[in-house]
């Protein structure tokens, strides 16, 4: 039956887990931003465009956020609940804490689902959207900025550079302009003394409006040897200069939808079927593969007769008066040995062409295995960092952001430690997929048996009187060994 401490006692963990949880994945947007900050600034994206990257990147960030909101707040609740000595009452009227932490495990029960459901269903989806997005704002080209006395080559096939520009931007002075767009060099070149900068209304053209100026054009015409040089004065000249290549565009999704980041459990099972049957047929069929290289007879008179020289040797003694390609004929000796040097080189081009497709078809079946337990390793690594949490902050018995944060933040960096190198170690074929998926899950769990024991039999190990004790206690220890020595030496 639910209980009034049941519902106290979830009451008190919700508002510390929503909170927690937003202030994670703020702190986890702010490191996305200072890796990527550089790639997306002057690129003439929108703010609507850098909002909906942000709930992407958002919603793809929540692994990490979740499990570290789990153990920040189980450690706050329980800890404020000790310091303030409802711990301690709750014990004594004969509540133990298991039986306490139960209403919060099987909210946690429910926070795990949800978790595997989101994993499953959600982030794929923003996997797919963030990183197609991502990938054309850093690819778009920069928005146009030409800057005075500085060569901007940004506009494909011109080199532009201007003297100085006023304080509106448009009008420029000193204008040189390089054309390199029939691709033989510096052969065109255009000078103003003063001009404009104009944009058409749909941003897709830059009108440069020259004045007082001169072109000059030199290259071979007509022949190699007729070789002309052109000048030619101008009052007023429009350039026009193509901008579609600065405008951002999205690519097509589908091109992202096979990576295994952007798949549901169902697709990731299927596609390692697949693999599985593939790895499986071409071990199989590689055999016939290899045979018309394994030639080792041949019907025509000259392999009859290398057979018959063959079985007049001695067998018995291995004893040999001439080696095999002595006993091929002088006419055919070359070519066989040709036709030997050929198929050996066909051989190993076959090896390694098979050897590289099954290494790529073993690194693709990892990446699929190890992003399939990483939906079902989230969920539970929420429920583990609860059971590392909750008798920990009852161990502590402090609340609020202070001694709960550092603890939480040193263990949640030990779970993202071992969680990378488990997965590094699985990518490299070191250790099973199941096992580094599993493999900071595996080294926590005995340790949240062993802070749910020190809890149950109220410890202290991590208050500082239990500190200060066990100093007093080693430093009593040195001091009678060192009495005990200088009491030998005057002895």
């Amino acid at each position: 039956m639910i209980k009034k401490l049941d519902i106290l006692l979830v009451r008190s963990f919700i508002g510390p887990f929503i909170v927690t949880f937003f202030v994670s994945l703020f702190v986890l947007m702010m490191q996305f931003f200072w890796l990527y900050m550089d790639e997306m600034i002057g690129k003439g994206v929108g703010a609507l465009l850098l909002l909906q990257l942000l709930v992407y990147i958002s919603t793809t960030l929540v692994p990490l956020a979740l499990p570290l909101a789990v153990l920040l707040s189980s450690i706050m609740t329980f800890g404020n609940m000790g310091e303030n000595f409802e711990l301690v009452a709750i014990k004594s009227s004969g509540i133990s804490l298991l039986r306490f932490m139960q209403p919060l495990f099987i909210f946690m029960l429910f926070v795990s689902g949800l978790a595997f459901v989101f994993a499953n269903n959600v982030i794929p989806v923003a996997n797919l959207k963030a990183l197609s997005l991502l990938y054309d704002v850093r690819n778009s080209k920069p928005t146009l900025n030409i800057r005075a006395d500085q060569f901007n080559n940004d506009i494909q096939g011109y080199s532009i550079r201007v003297g100085s520009k006023d304080k509106d931007g448009k009008i420029i002075r000193d204008v040189m302009i390089y054309d390199h767009s029939d691709m033989v060099g510096n052969n065109k070149l255009v000078m103003a003394k003063e001009g404009e900068m104009i944009a058409t209304p749909d941003k897709q053209r830059l009108i440069f409006r020259l004045k007082d100026g001169w072109q000059y054009h030199e290259g071979y015409e007509n022949g190699a040897h007729n070789f002309t040089q052109i000048r030619m004065h101008f009052d007023e000249w429009d350039k026009v200069f193509d901008l579609s290549g600065f405008k951002f565009t999205r690519s097509n999704e589908d091109g992202f939808k096979n990576a295994n980041q952007m798949m549901n459990v169902a697709q990731l099972v299927e596609n390692i079927d697949s693999l599985k049957k593939n790895q499986q047929h071409s071990t199989a069929n590689i055999n016939s593969y290899l045979a018309p290289y394994l030639i080792l007879e041949t019907q025509s008179k000259e392999g009859d007769r290398m057979k018959k020289a063959l079985a007049e040797k001695d067998y018995k003694t291995r004893k040999y008066d001439s080696s095999f390609v002595e006993l091929i004929s002088d006419s055919l000796r070359k070519p066989v040995l040709q036709a030997v040097i050929n198929n050996v080189r066909n051989f190993k081009s076959l090896m390694d062409v098979t050897a590289l497709d099954y290494k790529l078809q073993t690194e693709n079946y990892l990446r699929y295995e190890i992003e399939l337990h990483r939906k079902f390793t989230l969920s539970f690594a929420c429920l583990l960092l609860f059971l590392i949490g909750a008798p920990l902050g009852a161990i502590i018995r402090k609340g609020g952001l202070g001694m709960p944060l550092v603890i939480a933040v040193a263990f949640f960096v030990a779970f993202h430690i071992l969680n990378i190198a488990g997965e590094k170690l699985a990518k490299a074929e070191s250790v099973s997929p199941w096992l580094g998926m599993w493999m900071s899950s595996i080294a926590l769990l005995p340790v949240a048996f062993l802070l749910i024991k020190a809890a149950r039999n109220d410890s202290r190990v991590f208050t500082a009187d239990w500190y200060k004790k066990m100093y007093r206690a080693i430093t009593d220890r040195l001091r009678k060994k060192q009495d005990i020595e200088n009491q030998k030496q005057s002895g």
